[in-house]
């Protein structure tokens, strides 16, 4: 049986949080030129660093070495498409950083809060959001 989707319903995304020796973060430009987060949405009954490990698989067929046990970050936004998404953001380290393009990953770049907002037309909503929470630990 089916249920309809409640008021409230929030797509979970899961993402990971890599940073450089200067604490700029990663960020993947997909197909359509944006920036984003790596990661993706979380299937029903998976566990969050399962997830996000299957998305950083599919995604740029790189392996986590490590995923933090719980997230960093934990906000709402809107995705372009208009759809109610929670980010859930793990600390996440991989053994390199030699990935394989796809669609959902042309590129990778490290990004500091003030590089994202000079280039915030290319950057995916929740981007955004995440640069005015995110604070060096």
């Amino acid at each position: 049986m089916t249920y309809p989707i409640p008021d409230c319903f929030y797509r979970v995304s899961i993402k990971a949080l890599v940073l450089d020796s200067s604490n700029k973060f990663l960020l993947v430009r997909e197909e359509n030129g944006l920036w984003e987060l790596p990661g993706g949405g979380l299937d029903f009954g998976e566990n969050p660093q399962e997830g996000l490990r299957r998305e950083l698989k599919e995604e740029m067929a790189l392996e986590a070495k490590t995923i933090s046990d719980y997230p960093s970050y934990f906000f709402p936004a809107i995705n372009p498409k208009g759809q109610y998404i929670v980010n859930a953001v793990y600390a996440t380290e991989f053994f390199h950083l030699d990935f394989k393009p796809s669609p959902e990953c042309l590129e990778i770049r490290f990004f500091s809060v003030a590089e994202v907002f000079e280039i915030k037309e290319k950057m995916y909503p929740n981007v955004l959001e995440f640069a005015k929470l995110y604070k060096i630990t």
